[in-house]
């Protein structure tokens, strides 16, 4: 069985490091995609054995997933994670993210930071954010699950063929779960623990996750 672990990244040159060591003696093949970044993260990325694609220009997460999904369906991938650059995830949690996919057959699972494992979320996020996405994602996207912003997850090959990440920006993550219960995918959550750190976690990143979601609505 041939696991890929897409990772986007964008100016992550201060993180990306770190998270590529953890993931280097674990079974999976890595594939990291720059998002035409600024600072030396493909310099450091290029120290590591892994796939590296590169967008000339800067295209945002969503894009990014889509890119490394097709690159990994091309090379024969059976599962596909996703999984962030600036350290948020822990490696040793792919494994539980995989499970119910190679015992269980399921066809997509979602981490969820809102189950029995308990992470430090920016208040913010906590109070406002995640409550307003996830009334939107049940009230427009049919979707119930307790993470609405999770960007840990694994799905099968047949799944990414079937879910192609349209929505460039953050409201992939939505758009991902809502494409999933569309075509009735088998789909779980897991608990997985985020660590929070002091960048990229403000209010204006927030507003960006309600502002994405509410274009894609519009769009439609």
């Amino acid at each position: 069985m041939t696991i890929f672990v897409v990772i986007p990244a964008y100016n992550e040159a201060q993180k990306i490091g770190a998270v590529l060591s953890r993931l280097a003696n674990l079974p999976y093949r890595v594939v990291v995609v720059d998002d035409a970044s600024t600072d030396d993260t493909v310099q450091i990325v290029q120290k590591f054995y892994v796939d590296l694609l590169s967008h000339k220009v800067n295209r945002d997460q969503g894009a990014a997933l889509q890119t490394g999904n097709a690159y990994a369906l091309s090379q024969g991938a059976d599962i596909i994670v996703h999984f962030d650059a600036d350290g948020q995830f822990l490696a040793e949690e792919i494994k539980d993210v995989l499970r119910p996919i190679i015992e269980e057959n399921y066809d997509i699972v979602f981490g969820s930071r809102f189950l029995s494992k308990k992470s430090q979320l920016p208040r913010f996020k906590e109070f406002v954010i995640f409550p307003l996405a996830r009334i939107f994602n049940r009230i427009f996207l049919k979707v119930n699950l307790t993470d609405p912003q999770s960007g840990f997850r694994a799905m099968t090959s047949l799944a990414a063929r079937q879910i192609t990440i349209e929505q460039d920006g953050k409201a992939h993550c939505s758009e991902i779960m809502a494409k999933a219960v569309a075509f009735k995918l088998k789909i779980k959550e897991v608990p997985i623990t985020v660590l929070y750190h002091e960048f990229g976690q403000g209010v204006s990143g927030g507003w960006k996750i309600l502002k994405d979601l509410l274009l894609s609505k519009l769009s439609k």
